[in-house]
């Protein structure tokens, strides 16, 4: 009986209590802020910033710091610094059928429009004259190398903008590759031989696997 007592006092509390809720008014809240958060604008000044940017929401990235996947490029954007890299920057990538590949197809993305897809400065708005000027990739006064096409890829020139926020380090030189394919084309020459990548990797699992069975044989 005490029991049934006890059960028909909770479930009247119960009752009472949601008989209280007003659906049309919220209920208190208690650190709102945990839940609802202070919508701030892009670059505007906030004093709850000001200790560490200054006021500004946008903070500025450590001193030093550079982007995941990609090295800085210390060569300076000047003459001299493109006569350095002509003479000097070699290509990092592999030249494989795969970075060929890709290079091409990065190359008519972004290249081929004023290039042309076979690198004779007649690309589709070149003919179209809304750009003038474009020299095939064999003018022999420009003599273009490995190291000035990433230069020139890297900082833009005349009225080529710079392509180094389109593309990643990787992606520029395998352009690069595919540069210098269509440059070879132009001058009639043998298609380059790809590096032989894999196959020097495979040699070293021989040698590797080998050493490994030498070992277990010394040890028995």
């Amino acid at each position: 009986m005490k029991n049934i007592f006890k059960i028909a006092i909770v479930l009247i509390a119960i009752v009472s209590l949601g008989s209280c809720q007003n659906d049309n008014k919220p209920n208190y809240q208690y650190m709102p802020n945990m839940y609802e958060s202070v919508g701030y604008e892009a670059y505007g000044d906030y004093e709850v910033f000001e200790p560490v940017t200054g006021g500004s929401s946008a903070m500025v990235p450590a001193e030093g710091s550079i982007m995941r996947g990609w090295m800085p490029y210390e060569i300076e954007n000047t003459p001299e610094g493109k006569a350095f890299a002509k003479a000097n920057l070699k290509n990092k990538v592999p030249f494989t059928e795969e970075t060929e590949a890709k290079g091409k197809e990065l190359y008519e993305i972004y290249c081929g429009i004023c290039h042309g897809k076979k690198g004779d400065g007649n690309g589709y708005l070149v003919e179209r004259e809304k750009i003038l000027g474009v020299p095939a990739y064999n003018d022999a006064g420009r003599a273009i190398t490995e190291g000035s096409i990433y230069h020139v890829m890297y900082y833009g020139i005349n009225s080529m903008g710079s392509y180094a926020s389109q593309m990643t380090e990787e992606e520029l030189w395998m352009v690069d590759h595919y540069v210098l394919t269509l440059k070879d084309k132009l001058d009639g020459k043998e298609a380059r031989p790809y590096d032989v990548v894999e196959a020097v990797e495979e040699i070293h699992t021989d040698e590797d696997h080998h050493s490994d069975s030498q070992d277990h044989d010394i040890e028995h």
